[in-house]
């Protein structure tokens, strides 16, 4: 496998020339950062991303997890880094000052959380789990509870974890059995299971807070009788030493298709101790601040695998000599031409690129919301907040299915040599395709996108989104780019409103088409606007790269929405038309 870089050329182009973030930094009050320091801290990132964890990532996949005496070691050099990364104030990026966090703007620390998901995502995913657990415990905790957890969840001394799914309750998590039994000193006793807990054990802290979802004993049935609780694997002794073991442990590891050096745990919890997260059951409320993050961040996954598909990708291509290309001798000097001339590959390696950039550009768009979300004023957070709230199953949908497309495609450009490990492209099939599944599968989120966000919502996150992209075309200098990004724009709407006030079955049956629409949709106008903005770079590579790929999408990709708008207003008689007797095997 190629060794990897940070894509910093492109992230810079997209953070300084696209996004100006700099002018958004002032306007949020975060001006101290500067191109300079932006630039120092990415290259820092990068350092970090190359040199301490991608050397770590088949490793890890060859190593794997291993589990004894009820403790999980994970794989060699795992721990050593994470010391590194925390003693470097990585994990302190986001947490707010009033717990010793640095409290950046998300748009800075983005662009590292997809140089760590390329380099090694199996590593990246326990301080991922951490940030988000930080962010519900901002929000929800108890004053006294966040000045216990949170200075030590955001220094990186402990982790976090999210212990949402059972054996019968995934994505209904009305059907959960663990219960929580409230004790006289304010504390609960929480006794259930949970499976797939990534980080539910490992060796790189003394210490591990899960947040828990479990039932009260006179809560309601369903969602709505649902409570939080933080439940530590060590409780404080008479010194406030967190060293007494609490009643938690691993009932085992699973064995995965990938991601095999992150530890996926199930986790057995008998009458272990802990304490109520935000109100009494309204702990489903609380875990979503959690899980809206973690759905961005499962997107990331997705970006970032597709990225080092794409590098390996073309490195092999550039570098494997078969036959000669039809358009004639490129490599006269050579007994055969590099397969990048052959027009198939090229369709191929296009196809990684422009998804890829595309994807990294809304991530970005998305991250700078997320800065004025936090930091704007109130009108200003209300609009982001919308706009998040509509990209968010795009985001977490579309970029893991491209992280899977561009992974299957790497294989495909390496041929044979795709197929055997020792290439390492294969193991990028296997890590991303849980990002399809969990934190709420592809399915699960479209279906979101197009009831929660769209129809039952009355159309008003989507015309939020709409207005965004609108302006977006707007600042198009090139006439007929321009055009069309808002004629793109209104197709989208278009569609959109035809679909309000259809019944739930006819909507539910074309929801992942209605996703799909909308992501190529939007990032078609990305892709425009990038290289409008490209044409004024002093970086001429950069300047014709971003056009001849702005083409190619143009003509290749985006009419994939074709099928899609014409898929998703078929309705469901189709798909519900056979019996389930019907369905022979």
């Amino acid at each position: 496998m190629p060794e990897y870089r940070a894509p910093l050329t492109d992230q810079q182009f997209l953070l300084h020339e696209w996004l100006d973030i700099a002018g958004h930094y002032q306007r949020i009050g975060k001006g101290d950062f500067d191109q300079e320091l932006i630039n120092e801290i990415l290259q820092q990132g990068a350092k970090f991303a190359e040199t301490e964890l991608a050397p770590l990532n088949r490793n890890g996949d060859e190593q794997s997890c291993k589990l004894s005496d009820g403790k999980v070691t994970t794989p060699d050099g795992f721990a050593s880094a994470y010391q590194n990364y925390i003693e470097n104030g990585w994990n302190a990026m986001l947490g707010s000052e009033d717990f010793g966090g640095q409290e950046l703007p998300y748009s800075m620390a983005v662009p590292f959380h997809e140089m760590m998901i390329s380099a090694n995502l199996s590593w990246r995913l326990i301080s991922m789990l951490t940030e988000s657990s930080i962010l519900a415990l901002d929000k929800h905790a108890a004053d006294c509870l966040k000045e216990i957890y949170l200075p030590k969840l955001v220094s990186g001394e402990w982790t976090g974890t999210m212990c949402l799914t059972e054996p019968q309750a995934g994505t209904d998590l009305a059907l959960l059995n663990t219960k929580a039994e409230p004790q006289a000193d304010g504390s609960y006793l929480i006794s259930g299971s949970k499976i797939f807990i990534s980080g539910g054990d490992q060796d790189w802290t003394d210490n591990i807070i899960h947040l828990v979802l479990a039932r009260l004993p006179d809560a309601p049935p369903g969602v709505k009788g649902i409570s939080l609780f933080i439940v530590p694997k060590f409780l404080p002794n008479d010194n406030d030493e967190f060293n007494v073991p609490n009643t938690l442990g691993v009932g085992s590891l699973e064995h995965k298709m990938g991601l095999k050096g992150c530890p996926t745990c199930v986790m057995n919890f008998d009458s272990a101790k802990g304490w109520l997260v935000g109100q009494e059951n309204n702990g489903l409320a609380c875990m979503f601040t959690m899980m809206n993050d973690a759905r961005f961040q499962v997107g990331l996954q997705g970006l970032g695998i597709a990225e080092a598909a794409y590098q390996g990708a073309v490195a092999y291509a550039k570098e494997r000599l078969q036959s000669r290309a039809p358009q004639g001798v490129q490599q006269p000097d050579q007994k055969a031409d590099a397969i990048i001339h052959q027009p198939d590959v090229r369709r191929m390696l296009l196809t990684q690129k422009a998804l890829t950039e595309g994807c990294r550009a809304l991530a970005l768009l998305y991250a700078k919301n997320m800065d004025i979300e936090r930091f704007g004023t109130d009108q200003e957070k209300h609009q982001a907040g919308e706009l998040l709230a509509f990209l968010t199953p795009i985001a977490k949908a579309f970029f893991t299915d491209v992280g899977q497309e561009s992974a299957q495609i790497g294989v495909q450009v390496f041929g044979g040599h795709g197929f055997i490990r020792e290439w390492g492209m294969e193991q990028l099939i296997r890590d991303s395709r849980i990002t399809q599944l969990y934190e709420g599968t592809n399915g699960i989120q479209a279906l979101d996108l197009i009831s929660r966000k769209l129809t039952r919502d009355g159309g008003k996150k989507q015309a939020v989104t709409l207005a965004y992209f609108q302006e977006i075309a707007n600042n198009i200098s090139n006439a007929k780019d321009k055009e069309l990004a808002l004629s793109i724009l209104a197709e989208w709407d278009q569609v959109s409103q035809a679909l309000m006030g259809q019944s739930g079955e006819y909507v539910a049956s074309g929801a992942y088409d209605y996703l799909l629409f909308s992501s190529y949709s939007l990032i078609g106008v990305c892709w425009l606007s990038m290289a409008d903005t490209a044409s004024q770079s002093d970086n001429e590579v950069l300047k014709a790269s971003k056009r001849k790929t702005c083409d190619f999408y143009i003509k290749r990709l985006l009419p994939k929405k074709e099928l899609h708008k014409q898929s998703l207003t078929l309705g469901s008689e189709d798909l519900l038309a056979l019996k389930e007797d019907e369905f022979i095997v």
